[in-house]
């Protein structure tokens, strides 16, 4: 990568207040920047460290007023909003970056496998047979693409993926590395004597346009059906999706959530970090679960709900506050025992 300042103002709509020849070889954050790394300030918090930054571009808003002097060796190019400004150069930069089709040898394509243009394939991957596979897809080293797998355009799978036989992948999808896309569910039922017995587990795992899946991320295939993570979902690593569970459009969760069985969850609905939610039961649209929340029965409405079993936001508030308040009050109640007990004897 290597920018003018004067180039990154015209992919940003922006303007140059410094050296418009200014050159960028790399990124870095604000506190970081060394010479010829391009960085960007949004939060107020950091403009401490525009004053004294090593690095020689930085994105600004318009808005941006200087109350110091800048270091010499700094330009600013100005835009109209810093932050998704600097998003869309990563996103240029990762482009870029973006590895050029190629079939690394030692790998494996099936002979009834077919696959679209512009391929890339790491060493050691696998593609399975009868799968299908769309143009301009990234497929890294150790890869695992079972039988009669489909998957769309311009999708990226990291090293170590694992998707299962039969799951439907759709366009424009990244799964990073470690990822199990369509693993048995945990389908068990005991005997008489208390023994378990697998029930097979013969459906798949559908997922939309645009979706994101972090890490090591695990994704059940349906007992019958499909488990389905609709289109634009963004899921962060180590999550747990149960078999035939339904995530609504535009959802995201944070790492080490974790969905039980036939859940349905609605459209934009926000999950936090190492939250649990309940099998069967439905979470409406726009649900806001926080972070450690359990959730055990069905949200009909659109709430921001904390706590286990999750109840509304500000309800958990002032519960907090009460439980906080237990040893006064506990201790309160004991003087107040006392007291009775000593009016007692005098009587």
């Amino acid at each position: 990568m290597e920018f003018t300042a004067e180039q990154i103002a015209g992919l940003l709509n922006g303007e140059v207040d410094g050296n418009a020849n200014a050159v960028v070889t790399g990124l870095a954050k604000i506190e970081e920047g060394t010479p010829g790394s391009l960085s960007f300030l949004a939060n107020p918090k950091y403009e401490e460290h525009i004053y004294k930054t090593e690095s020689t571009i930085c994105i600004v808003n318009r808005t941006f007023k200087v109350e110091q002097s800048l270091p010499d060796t700094l330009t600013l190019v100005k835009v109209d909003d810093a932050h998704a400004c600097f998003a869309k150069l990563l996103n240029i930069y990762n482009q870029m970056t973006k590895k050029q089709p190629n079939i690394e040898q030692p790998s494996h394509i099936s002979e009834s496998a077919a696959v679209g243009e512009g391929l890339y394939l790491g060493s050691f991957a696998y593609i399975g047979d009868g799968t299908k596979i769309g143009k301009n897809a990234t497929i890294y080293p150790q890869a695992y693409i079972g039988e009669n797998v489909i998957i769309g355009d311009n999708c990226t799978i990291h090293p170590g993926a694992k998707i299962y036989q039969d799951c439907i992948i759709g366009n424009n999808v990244t799964i990073h590395a470690g990822t199990v896309i369509g693993a048995d569910g945990f389908g068990f039922v005991p005997d008489e004597k208390g023994v378990f017995s697998k029930i097979p587990q013969i459906g798949n795992v559908v997922i939309e346009d645009d979706v994101e899946i972090g890490s090591n991320t695990t994704i059940d295939r349906a007992t019958l059906g499909s488990t389905l993570i609709s289109k634009g979902v963004k899921l962060d690593n180590l999550i747990q999706i149960a078999h035939n569970v339904e995530v609504g459009q535009h959802s995201a969760m944070a790492a080490q959530a974790g969905v039980a069985g036939s859940t349905k969850i609605g459209r934009h609905v926000m999950v936090g970090g190492q939250a649990g939610i309940s099998g069967h039961i439905k979470i409406a649209d726009q649900t806001q679960i926080v972070a450690q929340s359990g959730i055990p029965g069905s949200v009909k409405k659109a709430e921001i709900l904390m706590g286990s079993p999750g109840i509304p936001i500000n309800d958990f508030k002032k519960s907090y506050f009460g439980f906080r308040k237990l040893p006064y009050i506990l201790r309160k109640l004991q003087e107040l025992e006392d007291k009775l007990k000593l009016i007692s004897k005098d009587k």
